[in-house]
This record gives structure tokens, sequence and C-alpha cells, in this order.
């Protein structure tokens, strides 16, 4: 019989054990939960504002980009009609002269071709290749922004990282006894600015990649159809064929 009520005891114990521990795995969940990100980012501090001010310029230079790279803004088809029908009226300084004048793309690689056209078709073809380059590059040069804030983001994640690993051994050095209470604010600190840094970098250095990849698509096209263009109306064949 008494054995029985021990073992009966003993049961009714470790069900109280258990139920405490789960009781109180249930309340350090809830205090999790009821940890927001706005109060992750105050734990932040000065970096975590670095963070959200150099994700506001990449957003907004990603928005200017989206917006102006694009084959209507960089290869202005009106121009280049324009420019094909000056040239059929063998109006060369004329179409160089709307050329110049026009911003886009494709404007700057057909007047680098008309200034000289004089030397020939060959040399137009030349000057068409020399300025495409050029203009290429300054595209390039601009997008390249993106790729600097993706590689800014994580190293001001590490800096907010070291930072808040500072600031947790300065507890240690300061309490006697210091829990993980007290380590939990450098903790924060460190994790989230890591993992503010790590989106950044994942958001913006994938943009700058899908950017150049359609810089590089676009005026490879753009490229294409004003040789095709020089041709019809520069080339010595099309000449010929105006003298008819």
């Amino acid at each position: 019989m008494r054995s029985t009520v021990v073992k009966v005891l003993t049961c009714v114990l470790m069900v109280g054990i258990l139920a405490g521990v789960a009781y109180a795995a249930q309340e350090e969940e809830a205090e999790i939960v009821k940890k927001s990100w706005f109060d992750l980012f105050k734990s932040t501090g000065v970096v975590g504002i670095l963070l959200v001010v150099t994700s506001l310029i990449g957003t907004a230079l990603l928005i200017q980009y989206s917006v102006n790279i694009n084959e209507a803004k960089l290869g202005n088809p009106a121009l280049m009609a324009e420019v094909e029908a000056l040239l059929a009226d063998n109006d060369v300084d004329g179409a160089y002269t709307l050329a110049e004048s026009d911003q886009s793309y494709a404007g700057k690689v057909i007047a680098g071709a008309i200034s000289r056209s004089v030397g020939g078709f060959e040399e137009a073809r030349k000057g068409a290749e020399e300025t495409a380059v050029v203009e290429s590059f300054r595209i390039n040069a601009k997008i390249s922004l993106l790729s600097l804030v993706g590689n800014i983001g994580p190293l001001l994640g590490l800096l907010g990282t070291v930072t808040g690993m500072i600031a947790s051994f300065q507890v240690i050095e300061t309490l006697k006894s210091p829990t993980p209470k007290d380590l939990a604010v450098g903790v924060y600190e460190s994790l989230v600015n890591t993992t503010m840094g790590l989106f950044i970098s994942i958001v913006f250095l994938s943009a700058y990649f899908f950017l150049k990849n359609k810089v590089s698509d676009i005026t490879l096209r753009l490229n294409n159809s004003i040789g095709e263009l020089l041709t019809r109306t520069l080339s010595p064949e099309a000449r010929a064929q105006e003298g008819k």
C-alpha cells in the first residue's frame, strides 16, 4: 500500500514539475512575442539609424533608375525616326543638331556618329562605337551606387555588432553577477544591426545586378538599331541609291 502511495505521489510531483517548466517556457515565449520590431529597432542605437538612412537612399536610387532606365527613355524612338528622316533627306547638319540636343543614350551615340560622318561611313560607325562605350560606362557608373549601398549595409551591420558586443562587455565589467537580461540590450543591438545590414545587402546588390544586365541588354539592342539606321542612311550603297 505504501509503495503505491509513494508511486502516486512521485507521479504527481513529476507532473507538477513538468507543468511548472512548461508554464515558465510559456512565460518566456510570451515575453519574446511581446517584443515588437520597433522595440528591437530601438535597441540598435545610432547604427540602426544609419542603416535606415542607407536603405532610404538606396530605395530612392532604385526608384529613379527603375523609372529612367528603359528602352523608351534610353532609345527615344521618336528621335531616331526624325534623325533617319533628316539623313534620308541629306540634311546631315539638321540631324546632328537634333541628336546633340537630346539627352538620351541614342541621341548621344547618333550625334557621335554624325560628327565623324565627314570621314565616311566607316568613320561614322567608329564614332558611334566609341560614343556607345562612353555612354554605357556613364550609365553603369550611375547604377553602381546601388552596389555601393549594398556593400555599405553589411559593413554598418558589422559596426553595430561590434558596438553591441562592446556594450555587453561593459555591462559584464560593471556588474558583479550579470544576468542574461542585463546583457540582452547589447545582444539585441548586435543581432538586429547584423540582420538589417544583410537585408540591405541582399536587396540592393540583387537590384544592382538586375539593372546592370538590363542596361547591357538595352544598349546592345540600341547599338544594333543605330548601326542599321546608319547603314540605311550613310552607307555608300544608300548614297548610291539616293543618287539614282
